[in-house]
């Protein structure tokens, strides 16, 4: 065989072998486990069904996706948002599906562009306990309450860090219930989830939203830089979906399908009794 055919051969050899190496390097992912806030619907929250799952609108373009990406697809209750949270950065679950990007965040996780989702965060008092508010500046001297390591943005967490009187609190209910008692004057939390859960505890016409947001922030994908199916392939390939769907209007025909699915899940006000 001559010099032009052996190079003919070696060409194809070395192409079959990067094809190979490719294939095996999008194949290295057969299963993603994410994690996410689970009092935050309609975005995400407890299946009733099987509360070791959650479900929502979040979850229901993460099967999209891997359904296009031929990857499996797992989206577990792993805790509190906090714990949640520490179990992506441990590298236990790889995904949070649906997180605000801040620098402690970009520390141990990678976050998928475009955003598929932004969601303003808001705050929220005790109907008539209202105060004047017009700046984070107004929330100066007072306690308001938000969930552990919770984010409203670099910007908005730097200054209340530096300013202001936040405790923090494993969930939503518990933040709710300490501002119905009087124990703080506020709560910070994203508007939509914060509405569905007051209405769920029966405090829909107890509380009351000051505006304007304190941020209104993008919900990225984030994969965790300890979990074996972070590579540049599934990171390119989550992007390019991110971008499809968000162009095509996909995220908000999830979410206003799950805040019905989400409604409908809600018991029924217990009927009255009439007079005797």
């Amino acid at each position: 065989m001559g010099e032009r055919g052996f190079s003919r051969v070696g060409l194809w050899a070395c192409a079959a072998m990067l094809l190979a190496g490719g294939a095996q390097a999008a194949g290295k992912c057969e299963r993603l486990v994410a994690t996410g806030n689970p009092e935050y619907p309609p975005y995400l929250w407890r299946d009733p069904q099987n509360p070791d799952k959650l479900i929502g609108a979040t979850v229901d373009l993460l099967k999209a996706v891997a359904t296009d990406l031929g990857v499996g697809i797992d989206v577990i209750y792993a805790g509190p948002w906090s714990r949640a949270q520490e179990e992506v950065r441990a590298g236990r679950v790889d995904m949070l599906a649906g997180a605000f990007v801040t620098v402690p965040r970009l520390e141990t996780m990678d976050f998928v562009h475009p955003a598929f989702l932004s969601t303003p965060s808001v705050v929220w008092v005790r109907k008539g306990h209202e105060f004047p508010y017009a700046s984070w500046a107004d929330l100066q001297g007072r306690t308001g309450d938000t969930l552990v390591n919770n984010s409203f943005g670099q910007a908005f967490d730097a200054y209340a860090r530096d300013n202001l009187t936040l405790e923090g609190v494993s969930s939503l209910t518990q933040a709710f219930q300490k501002l119905m008692l009087e124990r703080t004057d506020y709560v910070i939390y994203e508007r939509y989830p914060g509405q569905a859960l007051a209405s769920t505890l029966g405090l829909q016409d107890d509380l009351q939203v000051l505006d304007p947001p304190v941020s209104s922030e993008g919900l990225h994908l984030a994969l965790s830089h300890n979990s074996a199916c972070n590579d540049a392939w599934l990171r390119g390939q989550l992007a390019k979906k991110m971008t499809e769907f968000t162009s095509a209007g996909m995220p908000q025909t999830l979410l206003q399908r799950n805040l019905q699915r989400w409604k409908e899940q809600q018991p029924a006000p217990a009927a009255s009794v009439p007079n005797q």
